[in-house]
């Protein structure tokens, strides 16, 4: 008797020889909804005096496990009505809060464990919670906090294993050129100066290193008692700033697809052959900068890994 698998939408049993289509068909679909995540160009935050550009290469041309979330508060949330609710309920500390956002703009930087088709699978869990949090965050605070990353960290932690991890870098940058942060265990951003013409070394001595989201829970978790964790428990997320201090300083939040990325040589790209390419292009808008970075780097080698970079220009 010939084995048979089950079609999920039809309850009917497919043939052995059937099998393999009927794979790569979930395969695609699979691959379809994982599209539909990927941030649209008209997503991408406009900000006064701010430029932002940013994709994803996937290493194997379709979709991995890094990801970008634009957050640009104007135009995904009805701030105005926001701040009336607000009002009405006499919360003056989130309606000041609130209105900051008008001025400020949110990108967030993913790399989940592996560049294979199914491992954005985690991204997409990632972008699910993490937009329902931003929700919930701008209801009860008026901005997002690191507290949003606490409840990511716990629920991933519960969800998956230690070698299914996601590094993230969320952060928010201001009309003024400010930009505060938080890092789970991603590259840290850098800054490249128009001034001086080179990248600028942030400092972060006073910046605490932080596990991968899903690594370990948080000591300071209220659940904590109810996670064992092999690996220990971490501290809570905190927040960190950078300023781009002139017009035309550069900053760049990135994967460690680019960070790593290498020739045959095991020469790498960054820092040094992204800093001279940087100086021939600073002048270009971020998604010339981006489409220049990206040509540069893929004609110095074939990548091993996903790609990411977001480009934020202080115009």
């Amino acid at each position: 008797m010939e084995n048979t698998v089950l079609d999920a939408k039809t309850n009917v049993g497919i043939k052995n020889g059937s099998k393999v289509d009927y794979l790569l068909s979930e395969l695609k679909n699979f691959q379809d909804i994982a599209r539909h995540i990927k941030p649209l160009s008209g997503e991408i935050p406009q900000i006064n005096g701010i430029d932002i550009y940013g994709e994803v290469i996937p290493f194997n041309g379709i979709v991995g496990g890094d990801h970008i979330i634009y957050v640009d508060f104007n135009k995904r949330y009805d701030l105005d009505h926001r701040i009336q609710e607000a009002q009405k309920q006499n919360r003056q500390d989130i309606v000041e809060k609130l209105e900051l956002n008008k001025r400020r703009a949110g990108v967030l930087v993913a790399d989940a464990a592996g560049h294979n088709i199914t491992d954005a699978l985690l991204s997409a869990m990632l972008h699910q919670a993490f937009l329902t949090g931003v929700q919930y965050e701008l209801k009860d605070n008026g901005e997002v906090t690191a507290d949003l990353f606490e409840i990511l960290n716990t629920r991933f932690f519960n969800s998956s294993s230690i070698t299914k991890f996601i590094t993230l870098i969320y952060g928010e940058i201001w009309d003024n050129g400010h930009f505060r942060f938080v890092n789970a265990g991603h590259p840290p951003p850098v800054v490249f100066s128009n001034k001086y013409d080179k990248l600028i070394k942030v400092c972060y001595e006073q910046v605490i290193h932080f596990p991968p989201i899903g690594t370990m829970p948080s000591r300071e978790d209220v659940d904590s008692r109810r996670h064992f964790s092999h690996l220990g428990y971490k501290k809570k997320y905190s927040v960190h700033s950078i300023n781009l201090m002139g017009e035309g300083d550069i900053l760049l939040l990135y994967t460690d697809g680019l960070s790593e990325h290498c020739d045959e040589k095991n020469c790498l790209y960054f820092a040094e052959r992204l800093e001279d390419t940087l100086k021939r292009i600073k002048n270009e808008s971020a998604s010339d900068i981006y489409a220049q970075i990206k040509e540069n780097l893929l004609s110095f080698a074939e990548p091993s890994d996903d790609i990411t970079f977001v480009v934020i220009k202080k115009v």
